[in-house]
Order: structure tokens, then C-alpha cells, then sequence
């Protein structure tokens, strides 16, 4: 049996919590998975809230599956195409998994296309013995959800159960390296360009995706502009404008319309949400 381990904190860059002024994220903990995990998860998230007013939380998810471990609730998430948001209430926390692109259809035993835009009780998942995984994390985090010692049993207990699926098959291996690339080269816009990169057919590409993502390599790419304009919108360095051209839009406008059809608001609203000293002119 694995002993617990310190957690190692991680701070990666916020591209995908649409967070502002008005919409505060509760204490948010992150950690980095042990060596050994690598391919299979992305990184650890836990908060921790105490509030008198409900808040909810939106993202724009990365391309992987979820699992995540509450004190009310335990489920495996799958894609969520749009805007995704939790309403969180009173005293509670979560230990939040980031599976690697590659993990969702390893853990579901299936395509992940199923799960897109859906979640399933963990105690659907019969590859995670949910009931005792779910016992442990909660027993680990029921002193104090913001001691590291309690969120270092919680990781343990799921690093435990997610080892079994190593080592990452091929395909999802592959899957990794073309969404990392994404990341990588924002100036991509054309589904060819990721397809010839990795000497793929846009066909192969596309049953790739489907079944590990369980999305389009088109929506790939739109969903890593979105996270680079909400960085972009989160420094508040540059105009609207300027980040409509670092993205690749040919206009102003079809930037506005993307963003406000997936987020709900325009990018000039999210803009002035932000806590930033200086603004561009």
C-alpha cells in the first residue's frame, strides 16, 4: 500500500476559472501529481468555502474528464462544451482530480463521448472501488479540510486507485502530446495544421479526439483561444482589439461573438471584472 506523501503546491496559470471581482474563487489548494502519475493526472484542485450567500463558480473546462470527491457528492465528470458552473453553499470542499486528456477513457473503461456535457455517480465508475475511495478521501478531510497532511491522505487514496491503469496506452499517450501541443502554438487555427503535425488524417484526428476528448478537434482549438483570451483579459494589458488579433480573429466582432456565446459575457464585461492596477488606453 502507498504511504502518504507531502503534496507538492503547484500555481499553474488560471486560463479556464472565470473568476473577477464579482465572482471571487473560495481558498483553492493545487497540487502536482507524483512522478508517477504524470500521464494520467494533469494536477490535484481542493477549495474550501464557508459562506453566508450561495456562490457559483463558472469555468471553461479543459479538454479531460473530472473526478471529483465532495463532502456531499462524488462523481466522474466528462467534457463540458460550454460554460460549466458550480454553486456552492454553506461550510464544504472538494478534492478535485484533473485526469491528462488521455485518462477519462482509461477510468470509464469506454469512449468518453458518452460522458460529454454529462456526469456519472462515482459509484458508476466500477474501475475506482468508489465506495472505500470515497470513505477514505472524506475520512482524511473531515478534521480540517485545510490542513496539506489531510489533502496529501485524500491524493494518496486516489493515486492508489488510478496506478492500476498504468501504464497509458499508446493512443492516449498520443492524445496528450497533440492536446500539449495545442497549448504550445496558439497560432494554430486549422484542424490540418494539427492533423499534419502529427502525420495523421484529419479522419484519424477526429476519431482520436472523439473518443478520448470526447469533443472535435475544431472544438480543441476554439476552447484553447478562450483560454488564452481569458489570460489575456485577466492581465488587462492589452485592448480588446489587440487580443482579437493575437488570437486569430479577423475582426473585433467575431471575437466578441465567441466569447459571449460560450461565457455568457462579452469580453469588454469579464474585462472590467478584473482586479488589474493599469488598463490600456
Amino acid at each position: 500500500m502507498s504511504t502518504p506523501w507531502a503534496p507538492r503546491s503547484v500555481d499553474p496559470v488560471d486560463r479556464a476559472h472565470l473568476t473577477g471581482v464579482s465572482r471571487p474563487s473560495p481558498p483553492l489548494y493545487r497540487y502536482a501529481p507524483s512522478d508517477r502519475l504524470g500521464d494520467l493526472v494533469e494536477r490535484y484542485w481542493i477549495p474550501v468555502w464557508s459562506l453566508e450567500e450561495a456562490s457559483t463558480q463558472s469555468t471553461l473546462q479543459h479538454p479531460v474528464c473530472l473526478i471529483v470527491v465532495s463532502n456531499t457528492y462524488a462523481r466522474l465528470y466528462g467534457v463540458v462544451p460550454g460554460r460549466s458552473s458550480v454553486t456552492l453553499e454553506g461550510d464544504g470542499w472538494a478534492v478535485g482530480t484533473m485526469l491528462t486528456p488521455a485518462a477519462g477513457r482509461l477510468v470509464l473503461g469506454r469512449s468518453v463521448a458518452e460522458l460529454t456535457d454529462r456526469h456519472l455517480d462515482l459509484r458508476e465508475v466500477g474501475s475506482l472501488d468508489a465506495e472505500d475511495l470515497v470513505g477514505e478521501i472524506r475520512a482524511s478531510m473531515a478534521v480540517d479540510p485545510h490542513d496539506p497532511a489531510a489533502h496529501g491522505a485524500a491524493i494518496t487514496a486516489l493515486e492508489r486507485r488510478l496506478e492500476r491503469f498504468l501504464p497509458v496506452d499508446e493512443p492516449g499517450l498520443l492524445i496528450n502530446r497533440v492536446v500539449g501541443w495545442l497549448q504550445e502554438h496558439p497560432e494554430v487555427s486549422r484542424v490540418a495544421e494539427v492533423a499534419d503535425s502529427f502525420a495523421m488524417s484529419e479522419r484519424s484526428l477526429q476519431r482520436l479526439v472523439e473518443q478520448r476528448v470526447g469533443l472535435s478537434p475544431k472544438w480543441l482549438i476554439q476552447r484553447r483561444r478562450l483560454h488564452d483570451a481569458v489570460l489575456a483579459l485577466k492581465a488587462g494589458t492589452t485592448t480588446l482589439a489587440e487580443v482579437a488579433s493575437q488570437l486569430g480573429y479577423s475582426d473585433q466582432a467575431h471575437f466578441t461573438h465567441d466569447f459571449r456565446t460560450v461565457t455568457g459575457m462579452t469580453p469588454g464585461e469579464y474585462l472590467r471584472d478584473q482586479e488589474v492596477t493599469q488598463r490600456p488606453r
